[in-house]
C-alpha cells in the first residue's frame, strides 16, 4: 500500500483514458488478457473502472454500474530505474461497503489491480512493486499473504533501522514487506479470470 500521492493539477485535468489501448499481445501469448477484456468481465460484475493519467502518475477508480458510487481507487506512477522502467503500486484503497460485495476470493480488488498490472504491461513495464504497510500485525500478515497469493514476492522488510531502510520509507511513506513480481507473470496467472468463456 504505501501513502497517497496528491497530484497538484485537479482530477479533470487529468487525461482520461477510456482503458482502451492496442489489445495486441506479445509473444504469441493468449493467455496475457487484453485491457478490453478485463473491462468486459468487470463490467459482467456491475463494475465500472476508469483510468486516468498525468505524466508518469495513474489513479484507476472503480464504480458501482448500479449505484454510481466510488468502491475504491489505486494510485501509483511508472518509474524509470536502471533497470527500466517499474510499476509503482502507491495505494489500493477500497470502501468499507465493498466487503459485502465481493464476487470472489479477491474480489472487487482484483480488478483495480488487473486495470493496474495490465497498464504497467502496456507502458513497457517489467516490474511491479508495492509495500504491504506494517500498521499492525495482524492486518500486515494479512497483506502479505494476499499479495503473495497474488504473485508477489517479499524482497526487503522495511523496518527503520537502517539508511536502506529510511530510503524506503520516504519512497513508500512507512514501515513494512516491500514485495516485487513479474508483471507478464501476473497476468499470465490471472488471465483465465478475464477471459471469456470459449
Amino acid at each position: 500500500m504505501g501513502t497517497m500521492y496528491m497530484l497538484s493539477s485537479p482530477i479533470s485535468s487529468l487525461n482520461n483514458n477510456p482503458i482502451s489501448p492496442p489489445n495486441y499481445l506479445t509473444k504469441g501469448n493468449n493467455t496475457i488478457p487484453t485491457m478490453s477484456e478485463i473491462l468486459e468481465s468487470s463490467k459482467l460484475q456491475n463494475l465500472q473502472l476508469k483510468l486516468q493519467t498525468l505524466g508518469p502518475f495513474f489513479r484507476i477508480t472503480v464504480n458501482s454500474l448500479e449505484t454510481k458510487r466510488e468502491l475504491g481507487r489505486a494510485e501509483g506512477l511508472i518509474r524509470v530505474w536502471l533497470k527500466g522502467k517499474i510499476l509503482h503500486l502507491d495505494s489500493i484503497r477500497l470502501q468499507k461497503e465493498t466487503l459485502s460485495l465481493e464476487k470472489s476470493i479477491f474480489g472487487i480488488g482484483l480488478f483495480v489491480g488487473a486495470v493496474a498490472i495490465r497498464y504497467g504491461y502496456d507502458s513497457g513495464c517489467k516490474i511491479a512493486e508495492l509495500l504491504a504497510i506494517n500498521d499492525n500485525d495482524l492486518y500486515h500478515s494479512k497483506l502479505v499473504r494476499f499479495y503473495t497469493r497474488m504473485g508477489f514476492k517479499a524482497v526487503h522488510e522495511v523496518h527503520g533501522s537502517s539508511m536502506l531502510d529510511l530510503a524506503h520509507m520516504l519512497a513508500w511513506g512507512g514501515q513494512g514487506t516491500r514485495m516485487d513480481a513479474n508483471i507478464e507473470n501476473l497476468l499470465i496467472k490471472w488471465g483465465k479470470r478475464f477471459k471469456p468463456p470459449i
